[in-house]
């Protein structure tokens, strides 16, 4: 094709153009477009207006994320109530001026405009951002003008064959655009619904973690399912060969599948809960800050974390200190001199625990709770002291109540002259005959 054809192809496509804009037709498509603009413009600000939802944001209150999320959606009703008059006046164009064209147009430019606003929006990872931007944007654009089947056509052309396997360009670049959609729409979706879940007061904590790890699994499989349809996979095709694999993992992984079936039955029987201080039968201890689905995760006041596998907790013993009960009893030994008076000691001691503000004390505590006081054995260089007091929580952490008492008691006995007795041996001296011989 020489250059005369294509400036002749030029400039009939130009005088074709002129020709249209200056018909009667496009001005009243144009008429058209123009109305359900303003149109879409006073629905959408009068629905701002009239909803409490739309008017402002939600500052507190159950599902106020949710109401939030909705208040968010304002910017999309424009968008929306054009696309909506656009697609009603195509049909309403067609029956009065027996042409479309134009309303078509902007029916496609204004869904490009929604799909901008929902990527500005709503899609915060910045990958996915431009991602979006640079393939559905082009896509819709494409869509408006009418070129997409013929894009279509020649990316399906484009393949590979790799045995009995043909890959074509087409198929790839759908994999890559709707994997990505349905990875950022499961985030959402999964982290929305966990929230909804995780926010019903009336539900205990341990059955908020089920529903929400099961919604999670579920949301995984659903997308999972879905992606293999967008690849073409026959999913009835794959059923046998699940099967087969599905009795291979049993095996293969039957740990997984044992942590996973006991992450459910702890948080189902409320044996567990976060913010719990446990003891294992192992000797580690530390405070429940996540329960997950394969393992549970304990911190302790030196700040490590011990993963601990739920089989463990259903297979072995273990002390919950604080699940139903927070408050604790500790106790303190001490030693004191044979010839210490015990009944001025006893109160000394009791003032003194009684004295630090973590300990329970007052009126109107219960007797077995009271700090106490008492003899707990003799021994062979002194009196065996027990001291024994109640406290919220374990004696650890912020709660260092131990050592500030064993000072205070300390303090106390210098102040009064009370000997902590070292140990002692009796020695005594027998006097033998003379002609005895040891």
């Amino acid at each position: 094709m020489d250059i005369n054809a294509i400036r002749d192809q030029a400039e009939h496509f130009i005088s074709v153009i002129f020709n249209w804009m200056s018909s009667s037709a496009f001005y009243s498509q144009l008429g058209i477009v123009v109305l359900a603009i303003i149109l879409a413009y006073s629905l959408s600000a009068g629905l701002k207006r009239s909803s409490p939802m739309l008017r402002e944001p939600a500052i507190e209150g159950s599902l106020q994320f949710l109401r939030n999320g909705i208040f968010q959606t304002r910017d999309l009703l424009f968008p929306l109530f054009v696309i909506l008059l656009l697609s009603v006046a195509v049909d309403l164009s067609d029956y009065l001026i027996k042409q479309s064209e134009l309303v078509r147009i902007a029916e496609g430019l204004a869904a490009v405009m929604m799909i901008y606003t929902l990527i500005a929006r709503f899609v915060t990872n910045l990958f996915f951002k431009t991602l979006l931007k640079w393939i559905a944007i082009p896509i819709a654009i494409l869509h408006v003008f009418g070129w997409l089947d013929n894009v279509t056509i020649y990316l399906e052309s484009s393949f590979v064959e790799i045995g009995n396997i043909k890959v074509s360009a087409y198929g790839m670049v759908r994999v890559v655009i709707f994997g990505a959609f349905l990875y950022w729409l499961g985030s959402i979706s999964n982290r929305l619904g966990q929230k909804v879940i995780r926010q019903q007061a009336h539900l205990e904590v341990g059955t908020r973690e089920v529903f929400a790890k099961l919604f999670q699994v579920a949301l995984f499989v659903i997308i999972f399912l879905l992606l293999l349809q967008v690849m073409g996979i026959n999913i009835t095709a794959l059923a046998v060969f699940g099967g087969a694999l599905g009795v291979g993992l049993g095996f293969g992984l039957q740990s997984i599948a044992s942590n996973f079936i006991s992450g459910i039955i702890l948080l189902l029987d409320r044996s567990l809960a976060v913010g719990d201080y446990i003891e294992l039968a192992n000797g580690q201890k530390g405070t429940i800050r996540e329960l997950n689905m394969r393992s549970t995760t304990l911190e302790t006041y030196d700040g490590k974390d011990i993963m601990v596998p739920n089989e463990q907790f259903i297979t072995s013993n273990f002390t919950n200190w604080t699940h139903k009960n927070k408050k604790q009893r500790y106790s303190i030994n001490l030693q004191v001199a044979y010839n210490t008076d015990l009944h001025a000691l006893f109160p000394l001691l009791k003032n003194v625990v009684n004295s630090h503000p973590k300990v329970i004390s007052g009126p109107d505590v219960p007797v077995e709770e009271i700090a106490d006081a008492e003899i707990s054995s003799f021994g062979e260089s002194g009196v065996n002291i027990l001291i024994e007091f109640w406290m919220d929580g374990i004696d650890d952490g912020e709660n260092r109540v131990g050592g500030d008492l064993l000072l205070m008691i300390w303090d106390t006995l210098k102040e009064n002259q009370i000997e902590i007795p070292y140990p002692q041996r009796e020695v005594k001296i027998v006097k033998v005959g003379e002609g005895n011989s040891f």
